[in-house]
């Protein structure tokens, strides 16, 4: 017993040698030699024995459970030999991999399937022959116990490739038993008997489903052509979804786009396209859900991620162009989902037609006939940044100010830079509306709990990708901003507003410096121009003055009846105005230190500084001061 002990610990000690030395053999297969008289395990006892081929064990097991099959004591018979090809555990949790339904062996848990499994197993064994590594030859063909053959192959290792031309890897040689000789292989090998049994529940992969599908041939060949080696990506470990256009649907995006054939498509093109229809992960019908997904395209501004909708409203139609015909064909790396459409590249305007939660927006773009909003934003040339209200926005919008609508919508269009979620910050930006006299109007996000548009409007649904930029849906119509309308937005003028509110209810100055009309009573017309203390510049005063006294000194930060922007200041030198306070200020150009301007108040004050300029509004501009201005007191 102590010699039976000692011989499997050095049948062990041989085989972890051979196993480390194989990165250096370079003449074919790993070989293990014993001393025949060392030899006490037959081929059953051997595997047994072996760790790394415990699910063959078990897989003779279970093949056994039928009483058609007698597999371990077969090959436990010492008065025959034989050649087995031994299948390490990996194989056989590859192999249970592309059993679609199968977890484990268990899962042969009826004789048909017991009998199947035999067959798959004597598939690896030779009978009436103890063949060696170094007996087999370059394109010999075996036939195996099951009936049909193997092809060696011994270049650069030994290899045996089955009915469905795959090849197991030798990657342990010649364990010699008292009955015969195991090689370890990587992978099962399939007999084309097992083939045909198993053609409804063997998975291949994404490429070979597609390759094996008539219909989708043309799939197939752009894949081919497309750069990335697509084809072996698809074949790759992945998971992947892939939505699969059919040879008709190929047909009409060629036509559509002007191609005679797939070869007419430029190449970075036709790679973006495919990409375009491939999505992480294996999204099975079930697991789908209404919204956005993101491709494998990175024709997405910035080289980003397209975005795809996917819409369950009736079946799955994909960026409102593309059904899924054929949901949920299986692969062992993923899900094909076969469509009747090409998916093209989406613009910001294709992405706001495919989606009918911004048909609203659709509709107030492309009001009688109105191409102005279409033909901007399918420009490739400009990057863009849209907040698109969903439908119940524009239901809800009153537009109480009675503003122009193509001006609304440009107020919610930033054109030359995509912005995306993860990069806002509290800050104002520039949008495509203009004011009367021509001045790109600005927008206020704030990103302080989510991200809100001027104070009113917050982003729903962000991120979604196009060619030539990034749209964010947002639950609110942007109207077109007062002055009054930053003050309130900006958390760094809260304490202005409280002076212009609740400290001075006797003077309606919200109401004032939200005019947007000439005309009044009062003389206080628009635009304005106001010079807005930071919470800061508050808090520095020795205390905030009376309601009397504070009026006047708000009073002091006002200039109406001119939108007085950075650009109208004298480039070097002293520009003054008049306050709605009466007395003048005086700004000059340029400022010192960290002033962009210097300011002197009313009451000669001269270390105020403008430190932010030209937050514009519709009706009047605002710049930022660091200390609040006083007036004269004197006069």
């Amino acid at each position: 017993m102590k010699t039976k002990i000692l011989n499997r610990f050095f049948l062990l000690l041989m085989a972890t040698f051979v196993l480390s030395c194989s990165d250096d053999d370079d003449n074919g297969p790993d070989q293990m030699e014993a001393d025949p008289m060392m030899v006490e395990l037959n081929i059953v006892e051997t595997a047994q024995d072996t760790e790394s081929v415990s699910s063959l064990v078990a897989a003779l097991a279970k093949a056994d459970e039928s009483a058609s099959n007698n597999l371990i004591s077969t090959l436990s018979d010492e008065t025959t030999n034989f050649t087995v090809l031994a299948p390490t555990n990996d194989a056989f949790t590859d192999l249970l991999a592309r059993l679609d339904g199968f977890d484990s062996l268990d899962d042969f848990n009826t004789e048909q399937l017991q009998n199947l499994l035999a067959t798959v197993l004597t598939y690896h064994v030779v009978g009436g022959a103890a063949v060696t590594s170094s007996a087999l030859t370059e394109g010999q063909v075996i036939t195996t116990v099951q009936g049909e053959d193997l092809t060696v192959s011994i270049s650069g290792g030994v290899y045996f490739t089955d009915a469905a031309g795959e090849a197991a890897q030798v990657t342990l040689a010649d364990v010699e038993t008292t009955n015969g000789i195991i090689h370890l292989i990587d992978k099962i090998l399939l007999p084309q008997a097992a083939i045909d049994a198993l053609s409804d529940i063997l998975l291949s992969s994404i490429t070979d489903l597609a390759i094996a599908t008539p219909t989708l041939s043309n799939l197939v060949a752009a894949l081919q052509a497309a750069d990335g080696d697509l084809p072996a990506v698809l074949a790759g470990e992945g998971p992947f979804t892939v939505f699969a256009p059919t040879d008709d649907a190929f047909a009409t995006f060629l036509s559509d786009n002007g191609f005679a054939s797939l070869s007419d498509v430029p190449v970075d093109v036709l790679t973006q396209v495919l990409l375009n229809h491939v999505v992480s992960g294996a999204n099975f019908s079930t697991d789908l859900t209404a919204g956005y997904i993101s491709t494998l395209s990175t024709a997405g501004v910035g080289g980003n991620n397209l975005s795809m909708l996917v819409d369950l409203s009736n079946s799955v139609t994909l960026n409102g162009v593309s059904n899924v015909t054929a949901p949920d064909n299986k692969a062992i790396n993923g899900v094909v989902h076969i469509v009747d459409a090409v998916i093209g590249l989406p613009n910001i305007v294709d992405h706001a037609v495919a989606n009918p939660n911004l048909s609203e927006l659709v509709g107030a773009l492309t009001m009688d006939g109105n191409t102005t909003f279409t033909t901007l934003l399918s420009d490739s040339e400009t990057d863009f940044t849209v907040f698109a209200p969903v439908n119940a926005a524009f239901t809800a919008f009153m537009n109480p100010n009675s503003n122009d609508l193509n001006a609304i919508l440009a107020n919610h269009v930033i054109a030359g830079a995509a912005a995306f979620s993860s990069g806002l910050t509290n800050s104002y930006v520039t949008t495509a509306a203009t004011n009367a006299d021509g001045d790109n109007l600005s927008m206020y996000i704030n990103t302080d709990d989510g991200v809100t548009i001027n104070g009113a409007s917050t982003v729903a649904a962000a991120d979604i990708v196009a060619t030539n930029g990034v749209i964010h849906a947002v639950d609110a119509v942007i109207d077109l901003p007062t002055v009054v309308t930053f003050a309130v937005a900006d958390p760094n003028f809260s304490t202005l507003v409280t002076a212009l509110t609740e400290l001075t209810p006797a003077t309606d100055f919200a109401g004032i410096l939200s005019r947007s009309e000439g005309g009044n009573t009062d003389g206080i017309n628009p635009d304005f121009t106001v010079f807005a203390p930071t919470n800061a510049a508050f808090e520095a005063l020795a205390e905030i003055p009376g309601e009397d006294v504070l009026t006047q000194v708000l009073l002091h930060h006002v200039v109406a009846g001119a939108n007085v922007r950075s650009t109208d200041l004298t480039a070097d030198g002293d520009t003054m105005a008049t306050t709605l306070e009466g007395d003048s200020m005086t700004i000059t150009l340029p400022g010192t230190g960290d002033h962009i301007a210097d300011v002197t108040d009313g009451a000669g004050n001269s270390d105020i500084g403008i430190i932010a300029v030209d937050v514009q509004a519709n009706n009047g501009v605002i710049h930022v001061l660091n200390k609040v201005m006083l007036p004269d007191t004197m006069n």
